[in-house]
């Protein structure tokens, strides 16, 4: 539903596309092959008439996925390039279209892990110290069960992991209590005390899984 740009397509064009479709950036192609993204900031501080999506310096070219891969994938490089955009290509690296953020998040808003009742925990960790059995078997010796998990380098310590557990239970304090006595470091808790129902507190709480 989201045309891509050709290179003779002229700025304004792609100015009236990205306000009809409320994006700020669309996807340049040339025959089959992905350039990049031209996005509403060039145009504007190119500021000249008759510019054409092939003048401009595209950004965003390693901005893709492949249709095989997984979404998580796709939510992973739009972050990493701060784009609301994702190309998809196939495996002869042809393009096919895009996937907007904000519809692959809607997605995983749905799931179980963010729909169902329970608390958050995010924990810090060597990566040397990382096992999810372990910290599986410690969750559930307290009678709870991981809804969901995302594991990501820690910003601050790069040689440290960051995990992000969904529980099943609202009260998080004994499987605190049980990790911390294990070593491990709780630095995040978030005690949800009802299932989400509003889309937007959905798509927060998923990112609080992405960004931890």
């Amino acid at each position: 539903m989201i045309p891509p740009l050709k290179v003779t397509d002229d700025a304004t064009k792609a100015l009236i596309w990205m306000e009809e479709l409320r994006l700020h950036a669309l996807p340049v192609i040339k025959d089959k092959t992905f350039l990049g993204f031209l996005t509403e900031e060039m145009i504007i501080d190119h500021n000249e008439a008759g510019a054409v999506a092939g003048d401009f310096t595209l950004g965003g070219e390693n901005c893709f996925v492949y249709d095989y891969n997984h979404t998580f994938e796709a939510v992973k490089k739009a972050t990493d390039f701060d784009f609301e955009c994702v190309a998809i290509l196939n495996e002869n690296n042809e393009y096919l279209g895009v996937v907007v953020l904000s519809d692959a998040l809607s997605i995983f808003s749905q799931s179980a892990s963010i729909q169902s009742e329970g608390g958050v925990i995010v924990l810090s960790m060597n990566q040397s110290d990382y096992s999810m059995g372990e910290i599986s078997r410690i969750i559930e010796s307290n009678e709870a069960q991981i809804m969901g998990s995302s594991l990501n380098i820690d910003k601050n310590e790069p040689t440290k992991y960051r995990l992000t557990l969904k529980i099943n239970k609202i009260d998080l304090t004994h499987i605190i209590a049980t990790l911390e006595r294990f070593g491990y470091k709780v630095v995040a808790k978030y005690q949800e005390v009802k299932s989400i129902s509003n889309e937007k507190e959905r798509l927060d709480l998923l990112m609080r899984y992405l960004d931890a």
